[in-house]
């Protein structure tokens, strides 16, 4: 069929695509109209029976703890273990000293990256003292190192078999999708019924939300590899387990690194929320800072915690950069045995412990500057907040509150099998149907207009930036640091002087949610890009194709399953953000679940709460991830 004929392809009634698609619209608004107000299922905090019956449930564990045989011969050894994990990171570095971090650091970024990585090592370690955070710091590397650690012995070896197996990955699919979407704080207060608090349940909870970035993202990778490679494997006699470690192994190599990155990333993100369970490290010191108001006493531990995460991704993609078969140089080796022997050198003749008056103290500055961002901004960052609000909040609110459950279920379904097929949509609507049933869905309609509003930034911001870093390396150098700072730089850091400049909003959440989802999404845009063969665009280069036509013809869509899958990225981490909402005004699920956590009585309020977020992003995520599944509509319209 010719392009000409292709571009006006009619349907099977002789109208165009967008005709059906226009007319369903058409005929959900007049429902809308006709039905508005009715059967909306408004909230009721004291009457819903899922609410009782999970409060009821808590206290029935509590009560029963210490003699039930779960605890007693499975939790409790795993706790044990892993705070045991936890106490030999945490006395090995105190033993080393900060003498001994620098020089290890120092020569393990050597030999990883070469002497510039090693620097960085050298000079990340020495902020965390000029910081005046060194204990601190020490004790949240060795929760990370323990919360990655276990993340990725179980997180890659789980994610290659679901990257060879299409089975596993659909039975890990929504398993992954509960770790991930489920508010901390929704989980947080049963890890501290089943583990107590401190270290361990810090560690367990920093796991579960950092293991599914590994295992989505190494199933990507091993499902990536080209099949002519595996086939040329299998008829040379390989076996699978040589099929594996020579050929998707190596491969997926590159693509595997940002899986680690990823859930380094991840693990240095909850180091906050853990602290809520009395988990130690650079946590506490935010909380403090945020109990008094001062962005002072944040500041300092939210950029430590940026120049960790900062330290780790350099040495940690340095190290997946470096060929499989290269060997390290002498010189390389001779410098790093230098640092390290010089460092434990130093042990015995420097405190372990950074020097005091070695710190520098900025949090008096540092409130002098929000105050005066919050007198002169305000008026601009008022005209936004009320705009957005205006414009996409209040009426998509106003929209998704006021319509009858079943139109909106039916609107839902509609779109799900348009985009995705049948067997989603009816997912997606089973979702919507637990969340009536579970009664929010009120505060839930009020939550996915936020997400709805946030994942649209995102995805633009995302798109646009991946796009932007994929063609252009300079680029994206100098966009990485400032990605690792917004994803890994705690969110109460950073809402504190948001709110002075937006005040207690929803658009504060949306900030929030914003900055916290972005950085996923542009890496693994720039990666599915990048991650085209050069092979093909060079011929499409040679055939004369514009740097546009490129773009949109190839590129974009020879990186559909990584630009779909950075939509989910953008939509769980959306989902992940909204009890931070509800913490700074966006209420809803949210606040339900901030409020279960902090008050006993509402604990099954909240635990609920959480159950229907995860709800709403399965919905979500079935229809980006059901619509990978199905040609593209370009394959559709020339067939």
């Amino acid at each position: 069929m010719s392009s000409a004929t292709a571009v006006g392809t009619p349907s099977s009634l002789g109208l165009p695509r967008w005709a059906a698609t226009a007319g369903a619209a058409v005929v959900f608004a007049a429902a809308y109209l006709v039905f508005r107000d009715t059967a909306t299922l408004p909230h009721s905090r004291e009457a819903a029976a899922p609410f009782l019956a999970v409060t009821e449930l808590r206290e029935w564990i509590d009560d029963n703890r210490n003699d039930n045989p779960l605890f007693l011969y499975f939790l409790n050894y795993i706790r044990l273990f892993v705070g045991g994990l936890f106490d030999a990171f945490h006395t090995v570095l105190y033993a080393l000293g900060w003498p001994g971090i620098t020089g290890v650091m120092g020569a393990l970024g050597w030999l990883a990256g070469g002497r510039w990585i090693a620097a960085l090592a050298v000079g990340g370690v020495s902020a965390f003292g000029l910081l005046g955070l060194w204990e601190s710091s020490v004790d949240t590397l060795a929760l990370v190192a323990v919360a990655v650690l276990l993340s990725l012995a179980v997180g890659i070896p789980l994610g290659v078999w679901a990257g060879l197996s299409g089975r596993v990955r659909r039975a890990l699919t929504p398993v992954l999708d509960v770790m991930q979407i489920m508010p901390t704080f929704a989980y947080l207060a049963p890890l501290a019924l089943f583990f107590h608090i401190g270290a361990p349940a810090g560690a367990i909870a920093t796991m579960i939300y950092a293991i599914p970035p590994a295992i989505r993202i190494t199933a990507l990778a091993v499902s990536g590899v080209s099949p002519t490679a595996v086939e040329a494997s299998a008829s040379l006699g390989a076996t699978g387990r040589q099929t594996l470690f020579k050929v998707y192994l190596p491969l997926a190599r590159s693509t595997m690194a940002l899986a680690v990155n990823q859930t380094i990333m991840m693990a240095l993100s909850m180091v906050v929320i853990a602290n809520l369970i009395s988990a130690p490290g650079l946590g506490g010191d935010i909380i403090r800072g945020l109990s008094r108001a001062q962005v002072g006493i944040m500041l300092p531990a939210g950029v430590a915690v940026v120049i960790m995460a900062v330290m780790l991704d350099r040495m940690t993609m340095a190290l997946a950069r470096r060929d499989a078969h290269a060997t390290t140089s002498r010189l390389d080796l001779a410098g790093a045995g230098l640092l390290a022997v010089a460092g434990l050198a130093l042990i015995p003749v420097l405190p372990r412990v950074w020097p005091e008056n070695l710190a520098v103290n900025v949090v008096a500055q540092v409130n002098d500057a929000v105050r005066w961002a919050e007198t002169n901004w305000y008026p601009v960052t008022t005209f936004i907040k009320d705009a957005t609000t205006r414009v996409l909040l209040n009426p998509l609110e106003s929209l998704l509150t006021s319509a009858p459950w079943w139109l909106v279920a039916l609107a839902v379904l509609a779109a799900a099998w348009r985009v995705s097929g049948l067997r989603p949509a009816l997912t997606a609507l089973a979702c919507l149907l637990a969340i009536a049933l579970l009664g929010l869905w009120e505060h839930s309609m009020m939550t996915m207009s936020t997400v709805a509003v946030a994942v649209l930034a995102t995805l633009a911001i995302g798109l646009l930036l991946g796009v932007a870093a994929a063609r252009s390396p300079r680029f994206s150098a100098v966009q990485r640091p400032v990605l690792d700072a917004a994803q890994t730089m705690p969110a109460f850091v950073y809402l504190l002087p948001a709110l002075a400049l937006f005040g207690t909003t929803r658009f504060t959440a949306i900030f929030a949610s914003v900055i916290f989802a972005v950085p996923p999404v542009v890496r693994l845009v720039e990666d599915g890009i990048r991650a085209v063969p050069a092979t093909v665009v060079e011929a499409a280069a040679s055939a004369g194709s514009t740097p546009r036509q490129l773009l949109w013809k190839v590129q974009l869509p020879m990186a559909r399953r990584a630009i779909l899958l950075a939509a989910n990225q953008g939509i769980v981490m959306t989902l992940a953000m909204v009890v931070i909402g509800g913490l700074v005004g966006a209420g809803a699920l949210g606040y339900d679940v901030v409020l279960g956590f902090s008050q006993r009585t509402d604990f099954g309020m909240g635990f609920v709460a959480g159950i229907a977020t995860v709800l709403l992003g399965v919905m979500l995520d079935r229809i980006t991830q059901g619509a990978d599944r199905r040609s593209s509509p370009r394959k559709r319209k020339f067939t």
